[in-house]
């Protein structure tokens, strides 16, 4: 794993929200999937961890946002936490699966993964959390993987484009969406297991002071 993605693990999340702006907006549901190995050596996904978080202090909720996703703020059944323990939650067994497979940070996967990952980078500014394990900006983003793939840019029609099929009344939901998304993924990368032989290639020596600069910025 480690191996394939330049020692990056891969994880799936997808986050429900109350709203579009991650600098207001609160993380209402947030869960991931990190990538695993078969016995033969395929991508498949591994388990799920998943949490509800109560509105944190500060954010506000668009009241539309609510109509699509259905949740219900403060409804006894959903479990919320506080944005800390939603984090902890979700960072403690991906870092366990980045030592697992000898990798040096998780790569969040998403479908739109950069909405993704500015909730959790700004949940993650908000509490002031220190052991984020995922990378600040990179991201492995399944719009465009699914794109070239299938021609699709939807999950829905991405995810029966590849044969996974899509239940609507379970959209929204991050743990379904995360399970759909992780499929695809995998789906995708099992196609296209080993890189493009032109890119194994060692780099000249005029070239490798600039990839080593390049790799600074990571």
């Amino acid at each position: 794993m480690a191996e394939r993605f330049r020692g990056y693990l891969p994880v799936v999340v997808d986050v429900e929200t109350g709203g579009f702006d991650w600098n207001k907006h609160a993380l209402l549901e947030i869960a991931a999937i990190p990538i695993e190995l078969d016995a033969a050596g395929n991508y498949v996904p591994g388990e799920v961890a998943h949490a509800h978080i109560a509105p944190a202090p500060g954010t506000s909720i668009d009241p539309k946002s609510l109509e699509v996703t259905g949740i219900k703020i403060g409804h006894p059944l959903r479990g919320e936490v506080d944005e800390r323990s939603g984090l902890d939650a979700i960072f403690a067994p991906v870092r366990a699966a980045v030592k697992k497979h000898g990798c040096q940070r998780a790569i969040l996967v998403g479908h739109n993964a950069h909405f993704d990952l500015n909730f959790v980078n700004a949940a993650v500014a908000r509490v002031q959390h220190k052991r984020n394990p995922f990378h600040p900006f990179s991201v492995f983003d399944t719009v465009t993987m699914a794109g070239l793939a299938y021609g699709q840019t939807v999950l829905a029609r991405a995810a029966m484009a590849a044969g996974l099929g899509w239940d609507p009344s379970q959209a929204h939901s991050a743990v379904y969406d995360t399970e759909q998304t992780a499929k695809l993924f995998c789906a995708i990368a099992n196609a296209w297991k080993k890189p493009y032989p032109a890119a194994q290639v060692a780099p000249s020596a005029s070239s490798a002071g600039t990839i080593g600069a390049m790799d600074g910025a990571d």
